[in-house]
């Protein structure tokens, strides 16, 4: 089974900087790429939400992001808007911890 912290292999775009690039949930825009981690078996997008959940920012791991496109600059992800607003607020120790705090709420997606 995939890891949900890597890139699906079939992207072709794990090494790219999708910093600043629009994130799309299944359901609509929700943000913009703050940071990208692409280190193999730890992989996240860090999705600053702005107004949308009061300045939020949430991890999201490698693996539900389904495609980038780059004429678009756009990050395109396998969750909806209602499932990215659930996820816990991330804080910079969540780099360390990634694997306690969100594959209880992410292992779920792992298996799509």
């Amino acid at each position: 089974m995939k890891s949900i912290w890597s890139y699906d292999d079939a992207l072709g775009k794990a090494e790219l900087d999708v910093v600043g690039y629009d994130v799309h949930a299944t359901d609509g825009g929700i943000g913009t790429v703050d940071e990208a981690s692409h280190r193999a078996g730890c992989a996240y997008v860090v999705v600053d939400t702005g107004r949308w959940i009061f300045g939020s920012k949430r991890m999201i791991p490698a693996g539900v992001v389904q495609c980038v496109n780059e004429n678009d600059h756009t990050v395109h992800v396998s969750l909806s808007k209602d499932e990215i607003q659930l996820a816990p607020d991330f804080r910079d120790e969540d780099r360390d911890s990634r694997d306690q705090v969100y594959d209880a709420y992410y292992g779920s997606f792992a298996r799509r």
